[in-house]
């Protein structure tokens, strides 16, 4: 390893990560800011620390030989797909029972450290379920899983990590669909969305909200086209609290009254103990 390259690129990345909460219109403002991480002055400061190894759950492929996956996720979750096929992914212990508990239907909590992977243990889950689906014969175009997150920029992350593993290696598009409705999108990613509906909705709690109430026309598609929902994730747990906390479980309620009492509810959280 160059000790001197992966100095360079934990810098890189996280100024890229830091800078990627905001978007600044201002031209002096943005020189100003270019110009401060040029220096290497950083905000916040970077808290750099090792990640904690966890218990393996075993391949990906080892959980479609005994049968909990279906055999295109061998295809889809697999790293560095950038120029090939790309590596088999290695499951941790906790995204293995995430996996088998919503299998069952179950509702669940993923709470493990930050960098463990408590994405996937939602992502794998609903890219399963879609898989299933088509190859029983639900070929209906309509949105199966709704993931809320408290801020656009986690949204946006994931949006690029969804692309990675379900874009990657499908040149005539991918076999489970995806797309981001935040308030961020163009005319053109709004009209996509109301006429192919993506099987996995990224949104925030504020923009779920204005979808069940509004009377705009792509809102009411959006919750039509969610009819029969079967997965409501809530990324980051923890952040709601307080007023905000009763708000989202009410939404919650709102969205299960409203699409499907019986869908399956997953949270993730680093930080939360029970």
């Amino acid at each position: 390893m160059d000790v001197f390259s992966f100095r360079d690129r934990v810098v890189e990345d996280y100024g890229q990560f830091s800078r990627g909460f905001t978007q600044i219109k201002a031209p002096d403002l943005q020189e100003f800011v270019d110009g401060s991480y040029g220096k290497g002055e950083f905000w916040p400061s970077p808290l750099i620390q090792l990640n904690p190894s966890f218990v393996s759950g075993g391949a990906i492929g080892e959980l479609v030989e005994a049968g909990l996956l279906h055999p295109e996720c061998s295809r889809i979750f697999r790293w560095s797909k950038d120029h090939g096929p790309g590596q088999e992914l290695q499951l941790h212990r906790h995204q293995r029972e995430a996996i088998e508990i919503a299998r069952g239907g179950g509702i669940f909590v993923v709470t493990s450290g930050t960098g463990s992977g408590k994405s996937l243990g939602y992502i794998i889950p609903i890219v399963n379920r879609v898989l299933e689906a088509r190859e029983a014969g639900d070929l209906q175009k309509r949105i199966r899983a709704i993931v809320i997150y408290p801020m656009n920029a986690l949204c946006n992350s994931q949006l690029e990590e969804l692309q990675k593993y379900l874009g990657l290696g499908y040149p005539d598009g991918p076999r489970v669909t995806f797309a981001r409705y935040t308030g961020q999108e163009s005319d053109e990613e709004r009209e996509k969305i109301k006429n192919d509906p993506p099987d996995i909705l990224l949104t925030n709690y504020v923009m779920l909200e204005y979808i069940l109430t509004r009377q705009d026309p792509l809102d009411q598609k959006v919750i039509s086209d969610a009819r029969g929902l079967e997965f409501l994730v809530l990324d980051e747990l923890h952040t709601y609290r307080g007023r905000q906390g009763a708000d989202v479980a009410l939404l919650v309620r709102r969205v299960r009254q409203k699409l499907n009492s019986n869908l399956i509810c997953i949270g993730t959280s680093a930080t939360m103990a029970s």
